[in-house]
């Protein structure tokens, strides 16, 4: 059972697709032109849109592209009795699964949807196994690193492995929030029942409450079956809640219900449900100014908030980049199907030097970019991205050889590598990167347009 969405000018024609498909098991909602396509697209979540390629004097391309720029993982399948060439191509390049003829077979267009869908399933399922094997590959749970400040982590995870405590994780985009929550689970006695982890940023406003408590049949729009919720699905496991402090205000209600009470209720149900599943949450936001600006519910908070765990940002443990740049190393050349490799001493310098803006997930980005483009058993800095390449190593004077400099050249070098740096530094945002100039807005766009660097930013 699948959800369909029909769109056609044609009211006779979207009736006669409704009843077929309906038949068939499926939840099938219509429109009529793109504007309500869209809004039923967003409500809805359909696994599959069947579109004519005329809507009036709209067309079915522009619905196909702005479904696939929202959802690449959706099937669209285009309709059209006015068939070329062009458009047959032109809705294969935008993503299309199919194109059908009208008039058409009812028997042909049921197998064409049929397969559309087995496609959906199938993509969805592969991504499901890599995102398991990554997670063997890349030993998830497991804390990395000997510094003082991620010891004290990892001893705060012994102990608090074998409650049922909820815990807070905090700290920058990139630190490792995720591994810390799997590694509690891994450490209790629940790593035999499932781990289930949510992004509550990544889910409409709309689902975000029907995947956390699930909801009853009939209970809206498209709820043609009861689902489950996650804190069902998480068994006797573990629920990890990522970024909750993204959370909207009507669902934070329901989780504080849900916390106090350890019961959940369906989205149309009647009945509570209990759950037993351990709740580890986790945020890059800072909570308690949340709750001062109104944002975020202060008893929430609380409830979260019984125990804390700062993940500490990369530039606050140094001394564990080289460890993790090893680690990284013999992930990506596994997958490359690569022997092993190192960097060589400058690059690892430069590694060292630099920042980290990214934390621990902006290293592995430049380690996997720097195994892709290099060829032999050494990286080298050439392998690294510019604005790394750009960092300062300290100590590290520039000799002037016996036959002279171009100064000028060297200065624009030097001004280029700092631009380069700072635009790393804060993720391409150039209003904070003139500050770490002490630059003016203006001075930096000039500088920026004198040397060719581009790129958006505040």
């Amino acid at each position: 059972m699948a959800r369909i969405l029909v769109v056609d000018d044609e009211l006779s024609m979207r009736e006669f697709l409704q009843i077929l498909f309906s038949k068939e098991g499926h939840s099938v909602l219509t429109a009529g032109d793109i504007r309500g396509a869209l809004e039923k697209f967003r409500e809805s979540a359909p696994d599959l849109v069947l579109s004519d390629l005329r809507l009036g004097r709209e067309s079915g391309l522009d619905l196909l592209a702005a479904v696939k720029a929202e959802s690449p993982g959706t099937e669209v399948v285009i309709m059209t009795a006015f068939a070329t060439a062009e458009n047959a191509v032109q809705a294969m390049k935008l993503g299309a699964y199919d194109y059908v003829l009208k008039p058409f077979k009812v028997e042909e267009l049921r197998l064409v949807v049929e397969k559309a869908l087995e496609h959906r399933s199938l993509l969805a399922e592969n991504r499901v196994l890599r995102h398991q094997v990554g997670a063997r590959r890349s030993r998830s749970h497991e804390i990395l690193g000997e510094t003082p400040p991620i010891q004290e982590v990892r001893k705060l995870v012994d102990k608090l492995a074998a409650t049922r405590t909820t815990v807070l994780v905090t700290g920058e985009s990139g630190t490792g929030k995720e591994v810390v929550a799997r590694s509690l689970h891994e450490r209790s006695d629940r790593r035999d029942q499932p781990f289930v982890a949510i992004n509550c940023g990544a889910i409409p406003e709309g689902l975000i409450e029907s995947e956390l408590f699930g909801h009853q049949k009939g209970s809206f729009t498209g709820a043609v079956e009861e689902k489950p919720g996650l804190f069902e699905v998480a068994g006797s496991g573990t629920l990890f809640l990522d970024e909750v402090g993204d959370l909207p205000p009507q669902v934070q209600v329901k989780l504080l219900r849900a916390l106090q009470e350890r019961r959940v209720r369906r989205v149309g149900g009647a009945a509570d449900i209990a759950f037993s599943a351990r709740v580890v949450a986790a945020t890059n936001r800072d909570l308690e100014l949340e709750v001062k600006a109104g944002r975020f519910r202060e008893d929430l908070f609380y409830r979260l908030n019984v125990i804390q765990l700062r993940m500490p940002p990369l530039r606050e443990r140094r001394g564990d980049i080289q460890a993790f740049v090893g680690h990284f190393l013999g992930v990506f050349c596994a997958e490359l199907g690569r022997d092993e490799a190192s960097f060589s001493p400058e690059a690892m310098e430069l590694l060292l030097a630099w920042q980290w803006p990214g934390n621990v997930r902006e290293l592995a980005n430049v380690v996997e970019r720097a195994v892709t483009l290099s060829d032999g058993s050494v990286i080298g800095s050439e392998s690294l991205p510019p604005a790394v390449r750009g960092a300062e190593l300290p100590g590290a004077p520039t000799p002037i050889p016996t036959t002279g400099i171009d100064l000028q050249a060297h200065l624009d070098a030097m001004e280029r590598r700092a631009l380069e740096q700072a635009l790393g530094r804060t993720g391409g945002n150039k209003t904070e990167a003139a500050k770490l100039l002490a630059l003016t807005f203006r001075s930096l766009r000039y500088r920026l347009a004198k040397f060719g660097i581009g790129g958006e930013g505040g």
